[in-house]
């Protein structure tokens, strides 16, 4: 063993040793001065970059059949990126300048990451105190055929996912659909379909519906309330194949069940104080033009003070629950204490850091030049609304947040319509395919073998329609914004 890592530490020396031979530093002389960075986009470091992101999202791609968690390889490639970059500007004396650019990455990423850490460790709180899975029980108890457990499932993961995430909303819904129809395979995948367009295009008109409008909010290119003109093309994109998949959907009645599941003391309180939160987050930026992540942080101190209360009060609770009933486990099974630190564990980590090799590795791209280039060809010479429909096409087959985050790096001069609709065409676009988005890998995983790539792949055609109607009802609508 020891003698391995001496042979390995011998190999690395040698390649670090032969790293300024392989590419002359004479490749990046060019003018430059210390407020301008180089173009690095038709050098080997460029080429190398490139190559390392797509081996790296090669794998997040594929996390379904290699296990790798799509953090692992996107935070190598941002170091390997950067680390390159790093290389050459010391070379040319111009650290400053490489310093500044990834700490400007940085800042952006942390104000993303804790904002969203925030918001987390709310909707687990949520999940601890046995919200979702109360309204799932509600749902099974009422005995709805599958057609009308279709719509239901579907206009909730519509309503639930813009305050709540895609994931969690899809998550829950798909919990319903496996509960009441696990033995009709053809239920089960159209209304998994059904939850997925659902759950993304209702992400799309709110800013905590989704990443990507969180970006764009963040970036303060729209303000809060403007998202909200995007509802009804967003509603036209989940209706549209909604109304065509329904007419396929078995007209049966599975069981009911009588199970009920009872919320957990303070659940109810997270709930107000979620809304409560978002409330502080939106007055911060819009009347005190602080930014959003401040006003979520202080959420984060309402949800602490709770967890304390509840944590002093608990002893007592169970004491009068014990003194008000004979039936002392069944009554107060649900005093439970609550500690908001036990949340934030189990917030998404693999996820948080995947923003961050995202952030790091779309900005290093952006700081060799590469991103120039895409906005040359794709908002001068395509024109922004052909771009901006793009985005959502690219957006099927690779994740919306790298495809989102590089056109906000781009920065195209574009009017407020074409910034609508491109937040909307990212936020919808991941429904074409299961794999375009978080809330259909998931679902493929908890529905294995009844929601698939192949079963969600014959009905992108009617899902496309959706994608197009809404893009047109938004350019009609709000044709006064472009």
């Amino acid at each position: 063993m020891v003698r391995n890592m001496d042979i390995f530490k011998h190999y690395l020396h040698s390649l670090l040793f032969l790293v300024p031979l392989l590419f002359p530093i004479q490749l990046f002389a060019q003018e430059s001065s210390a407020h301008k960075a180089l173009d690095l986009t038709a050098t080997p470091i460029g080429y190398l970059s490139l190559i390392f992101f797509l081996i790296a999202y090669l794998f997040v791609m594929t996390e379904e059949f290699t296990r790798l968690r799509k953090s692992k390889p996107v935070i190598l490639a941002a170091g390997i990126i950067w680390s390159m970059i790093g290389w050459v500007y010391m070379q040319q004396g111009l650290s400053d300048i490489a310093e500044s650019a990834i700490r400007h990455n940085l800042l952006e990423y942390a104000e993303l990451m804790l904002f969203l850490l925030v918001a987390m460790t709310y909707i687990n709180g949520m999940q601890e105190r046995v919200v979702f899975d109360s309204l799932r029980a509600w749902l099974i108890r009422k005995g709805y055929g599958f057609r009308k457990l279709f719509w239901m499932t579907g206009f909730l993961a519509f309503f639930i996912s813009p305050v709540a995430d895609n994931l969690t909303t899809a998550l829950l819904m798909c919990a319903v659909i496996m509960a009441v129809g696990r033995s009709n395979s053809r239920f089960v995948t159209l209304a998994c379909i059904n939850v997925v367009v659902a759950a993304n295009a209702g992400g799309a008109f709110s800013p905590f519906g989704d990443i990507t409008t969180l970006m764009v909010w963040q970036k303060e290119i729209l303000r809060f309330n403007e998202f909200f003109v995007l509802f009804i093309p967003s509603l036209v994109n989940f209706l549209v194949p909604a109304v065509i998949m329904y007419f396929a959907i078995p007209d049966e009645y599975p069981p009911a069940s009588s199970s009920i599941v009872i919320m957990k003391r303070g659940a109810r309180c997270i709930i107000l104080l979620f809304l409560m939160t978002i409330i502080t987050a939106v007055s911060f930026h819009s009347v005190l033009g602080l930014p959003p992540v401040i006003g979520m942080l202080t959420g984060l101190g309402y949800l602490q003070l709770l967890g304390y209360y509840l944590k002093q009060t608990t002893k007592k609770c169970i004491l009068n629950e014990r003194r008000q009933s004979e039936r002392q486990d069944a009554q107060h099974g649900d005093v439970v204490a609550f500690d908001v630190f036990v949340t934030v564990a189990r917030a998404e980590w693999d996820t948080l850091f995947f923003f961050y090799g995202v952030v790091l590795c779309v900005g290093g791209l952006g700081f060799l030049g590469y991103l120039s280039l895409a906005s040359e060809l794709m908002y001068h010479q395509w024109g922004a609304t052909y771009a901006n429909i793009s985005v959502g096409v690219i957006s099927a087959i690779v994740d919306n947040i790298p495809v989102m985050f590089a056109v906000l790096t781009m920065q195209p001069d574009m009017s407020a319509g074409q910034w609508l609709l491109v937040t909307l065409t990212a936020g919808v676009g991941g429904s074409l395919l299961s794999i375009g988005s978080a809330a259909g890998v998931a679902l493929m995983g908890q529905a294995r073998g009844q929601y698939t790539f192949v079963s969600h792949l014959k009905w992108t055609p009617v899902i496309a329609v959706g994608y197009f109607a809404s893009i047109a009802t938004h350019m009609w609508l709000n044709s006064a914004l472009f």
